[in-house]
C-alpha cells in the first residue's frame, strides 16, 4: 500500500507539472529564433515599464505578449528587419525603439553626454583662471597712515628695543 500511495503522489505531481508546462507553452513560444530575439532587443515594451521587449517582466503586462506574437509572425513571414522595425514605429511611435534614430532633435541624445561635461569643464577652467588672475593683480596694501603717526610708531618701537 505504501508504494501505491507514493506512486499516486508521484503521478499526481508529474501530471501537475505537465499541466503547468502546457499552460506556460504559449508564453515560451515567443522569441524562438535568434533573429526574433535580436529584433526584440531593439524594441521597448510600451506598457510603461521601459524595459526591452524581450525582457519585460511587468506583472499583468497586456502589451508584451501581443507585441512578441506580432514580432514572431512577421519574422515567420520573412519580412525584413527594417520593415518590421518600421511597422512597430508606425504602430507605437518612435518611443518603441531602444535606440532613438540619429536625426533631427534626437541627435542631442548622442551628442549631449559628451558635449555637456566638456563645456562644464571649460567654464569651470575659465572661472578659476580669471579668479586667480584677479587675485594676483590686486594690490596688497592696507590703509594709508599719516607720516607723523608712522614716525611716532618708529620712535616708540625703537625706545622699547633699547630698554
Amino acid at each position: 500500500m505504501r508504494i501505491t500511495i507514493s506512486g499516486w503522489r508521484r503521478a499526481s505531481l508529474s501530471l501537475l507539472g505537465c499541466a503547468l508546462l502546457l499552460a506556460a507553452a504559449p508564453l515560451s513560444h515567443a522569441q524562438q529564433t535568434a533573429r526574433a530575439k535580436a529584433l526584440g532587443a531593439q524594441l521597448k515594451c510600451v506598457c510603461g515599464c521601459n524595459q526591452v521587449l524581450t525582457a519585460c517582466n511587468h506583472v499583468g503586462c497586456t502589451y508584451s505578449h501581443a507585441m512578441l506574437k506580432e514580432l514572431d509572425e512577421r519574422v515567420a513571414r520573412g519580412d525584413s528587419d527594417s520593415l518590421i522595425l518600421q511597422s512597430f514605429v508606425q504602430e507605437y511611435g518612435e518611443q518603441v525603439l531602444t535606440d532613438p534614430p540619429r536625426k533631427g532633435f534626437n541627435w542631442l541624445v548622442w551628442i549631449l553626454p559628451i558635449a555637456a561635461p566638456l563645456l562644464a569643464f571649460f567654464v569651470i577652467w575659465e572661472v578659476v583662471r580669471r579668479w586667480r588672475r584677479q587675485s594676483i593683480l590686486a594690490p596688497a596694501g592696507g590703509p594709508s597712515l599719516a607720516p607723523d603717526l608712522l614716525e611716532r610708531a618708529r620712535r616708540e618701537s625703537g625706545e622699547n628695543e633699547i630698554e
